[in-house]
């Protein structure tokens, strides 16, 4: 990486690189969390110098001050987590010396990583509140000026702010998954859901869409959040898939009545098990896999070929475990909707869990704080986590086969031909040619 770019961007390309491997989510996500002290300390003390010399990197025009930045020298801090290394500035002809308040005489040492990445950047995101976490922190000696503190925090509003009423029009998906968590963020109150989209555009990588606070995930909840999202010019997908939730189920039926609906297999599997004795819940759940894992073409037939394997578990279980096959057998139509859809989309459009785990790591991190302060500062959690965690999400891959199909449903789905009804005057004209032969 150049030497021009700043120490913040090589570590945000450190994260980046990290929510990309292949490594387990949770060790990922401590990692992370690591590098997310030394990115708050990092910003800081550019912040510092930037607010310093009266200009940023590479900034022309009037000088504020004299000197220029100097390159870097680094500077080790000992947290409870280890040692964590920082770049710290160096300038040259200054016309006075420079001090960084962050890291003052002395300072040396920080409290727990909760204390500096959660509560300074998740809790709220105000200016008061990273200032006094800085300075509960790392001690009087290092506490910044509302300036510096400012400047960190403003960014941070503006890209999510930017992310939050972004433009969706040029936006294609194929595929939009939908789904809740909920999270304590009102005093008072029970834990409420976090409403979320994600999809798989057209040219097969995977985005986070938008996410929205929900007092409940009812049918008006789930349907205002997705008409905001094609009043900010999203067009309706091929399909949606969602767990079982009936107001997000009749809200999509609703508003994105085009499109297909696949009911998620794997919170299916779930109700399913919960209606059957843990002693057999393994042999079941088994069967019920084979159902799904079908070697066919895609389209009526791999469609039928489900149903009939339905009708066989239905058949082994009925007398046994009614309750379960009921389960089971009133969702035919939207557990085998995936079917339609190229064979080498089908592991990834049949379910809507991919997300989960990185909604309980979010949950997990902020059961340190309870209940987190507002609306605001727990979307810019969620998002914070999800807006990385998303660039290491695998999204489906295109032959020529898998376009076509896609191009035909979208014609079938979304663009179908629109019938011309004759003109009231050419329906005259035909009749009186009738008359008169």
């Amino acid at each position: 990486m150049s030497i021009r770019v700043s120490p913040t961007e090589r570590i945000r390309a450190d994260i980046d690189q990290l929510f990309a491997s292949d490594r387990d989510l949770g060790d990922v996500l401590e990692d992370v969390a690591r590098l997310g002290v030394r990115l708050l300390m990092q910003a800081a003390l550019e912040a510092e110098v930037t607010e310093f010399l009266g200009r940023d990197r590479y900034a022309r025009g009037e000088r504020a001050r004299e000197g220029s930045r100097n390159g870097y020298c680094p500077t080790t801090i000992k947290t409870t987590a280890g040692p964590v290394t920082l770049d710290r500035p160096k300038l040259r002809g200054t016309d006075a010396q420079f001090a960084s308040r962050l890291l003052g005489a002395g300072v040396c040492r920080t409290n727990a990583l909760e204390s500096l990445v959660i509560a300074g950047f998740v809790r709220g995101l105000s200016v008061r509140d990273v200032e006094a976490t800085l300075a509960e922190a790392l001690g009087p000696e290092a506490a910044l000026s509302k300036s510096t503190v400012s400047r960190i925090c403003e960014a941070i509003k503006t890209e999510f702010d930017t992310w939050r009423t972004r433009d969706l029009t040029g936006l294609r998906l194929d595929y939009l998954f939908l789904d809740g968590s909920h999270f304590k963020f009102h005093a008072g109150s029970r834990s409420e859901p976090v409403l979320a989209a994600w999809g798989i555009t057209t040219d097969g990588s995977p985005v986070l869409v938008a996410l929205s606070p929900g007092s409940s995930e009812s049918h008006d909840a789930w349907a205002d959040f997705l008409n905001e999202l094609l009043g900010r010019g999203l067009t309706e997908p091929l399909l949606v898939i969602s767990d079982g939730a009936p107001g997000l189920i009749g809200a999509a039926e609703v508003v994105l009545a085009r499109s297909l609906r696949q009911r998620c297999l794997i919170h299916r599997c779930r109700n399913v098990l919960a209606k059957v004795p843990k002693s057999a819940q393994a042999e079941v759940k088994a069967e019920y896999w084979k159902i799904f894992d079908i070697d066919a073409a895609p389209g009526q037939k791999a469609v039928d070929e489900a149903r009939r394997r339905i009708a066989r578990f239905e058949q082994r279980y009925e007398s046994e475990y009614p309750a379960a096959v009921k389960c089971l057998t009133t969702e035919v139509d939207s557990l085998t909707v995936y079917l339609r859809f190229p064979k080498e989309h089908w592991s990834r459009i049949r379910h809507s869990n991919f997300i989960e785990r990185t909604f309980g790591e979010t949950r997990r991190r902020v059961k340190v704080i309870g209940r987190l302060p507002g609306e605001r500062s727990c979307l810019s959690l969620v998002w914070a986590v999800l807006d990385r965690a998303s660039r290491g999400w695998r999204g489906v891959k295109h032959t020529p086969a898998t376009t076509r199909l896609l191009a035909d449903l979208r014609r079938q789905l979304l663009e179908p031909p629109v019938s011309i009804a004759p003109k009231p005057n050419e329906e005259v004209a035909i009749e009186t040619v009738t008359a008169v032969a």
